[in-house]
């Protein structure tokens, strides 16, 4: 096991609205738009609770489009999370503006990941005393989680976001960087019909 982080690390969950026709589209032809946004509500609140129950640091969800829908105000009031607005931008600009926000080593998830645990978050921590950068890759090609001791702009800069190259160009920026990096075993994440079918069956709570 790994050991304990030395020191706080922060997470930053990256939040989606859960807007209809605007949330987990890839899924809106097969389930429909309203309940892919209410998918998009369940999944954001299980990120936001794992990532406090790793009770390694402070923990913001950083959301998008604003702060004022109401699924998020009503998180923020229910749990100890700070909620901050993703700067504009691709997703690495988005990505790279949450970690620079924040003190220290921090830890970057989506909310797309119902496999991802608290114990996977107190690893990837704990791996951060020893690495400059720790990942944990998608099934998909991508990663679910990215965790850096300090805003590292190249790493996040010129990636095809969304594309089955990410992983790869992700680990070659942080080696052509020479910065020391560590992989975690590869989670999946929700995005397609078979993804959700998975997540039924081991999810039945979550299930719509």
């Amino acid at each position: 096991m790994a050991m304990p982080s030395a020191s706080p690390v922060s997470i930053a969950i990256m939040a989606k609205a859960p807007i209809p026709g605007a949330a987990k589209t890839r899924l809106i032809p097969s389930i429909g738009a309203h309940a892919a946004a209410v998918l998009q509500e369940r999944l954001t609140e299980r990120a936001a609770i794992t990532a406090l129950a790793a009770d390694i640091g402070p923990v913001t969800l950083w959301c998008t489009p604003d702060l004022a829908h109401g699924s998020f105000q009503n998180l923020a009031a229910r749990v100890p999370i700070v909620l901050k607005q993703q700067p504009d931008g691709d997703l690495g600009i988005r990505m790279l503006g949450a970690i620079a926000a924040m003190q220290g080593s921090v830890l970057v998830i989506g909310s797309d990941c119902p496999a991802l645990t608290r114990d996977h978050l107190r690893t990837a921590a704990a791996t951060l005393n020893d690495s400059d950068v720790v990942l944990i890759p998608a099934e998909d090609g991508g990663y679910v989680l990215i965790g850096a001791r300090a805003a590292y702009p190249e790493v996040f800069s010129g990636i095809a976001w969304g594309t089955a190259s990410v992983l790869q160009e992700t680990r070659a920026r942080i080696s052509s960087l020479g910065l020391k990096s560590a992989d975690l075993p590869a989670l999946w994440d929700l995005d397609t019909e078979a993804d959700l079918a998975r997540f039924e069956q081991m999810f039945p709570e979550l299930a719509l």
